[in-house]
């Protein structure tokens, strides 16, 4: 599955929540929690914000790649993911939900 059948069809499941909306963040669709982006897609890729040492743990194995916007910073609580299995999806969506929802 592609990175964007994937962002959808877990974001329809999530947007039943009435604190979940749609946004952009450069260019890209995104989903918000209260007012902060959770997940977006970025040049065919899904990106997800997660605490530091998962977004680590992540790159290590080879899951993704620390997420750098294009203006040379790499965003230390964000992952660029490579694989969009649905479940998977579906999953790390969700903790990057509750991993935001919990900085609100």
């Amino acid at each position: 599955m592609v990175a964007e059948e994937a962002f959808e069809a877990v974001a329809q499941h999530l947007l039943v929540d009435p604190g979940i909306t749609r946004a952009k963040m450069f260019g890209a669709p995104t989903l918000k929690v209260g007012s902060k982006v959770f997940a977006c897609l970025y040049k065919g890729r899904l990106v997800v914000k997660l605490p530091r040492a998962q977004v680590d743990a992540l790159v290590r194995s080879g899951q993704g790649e620390h997420f750098d916007p294009g203006m040379g910073r790499i965003m230390k609580e964000w992952v660029a993911l490579e694989h969009a299995e649905a479940a998977a999806v579906q999953h790390i969506m969700e903790q990057a939900r509750d991993f935001v929802a919990g900085d609100r």
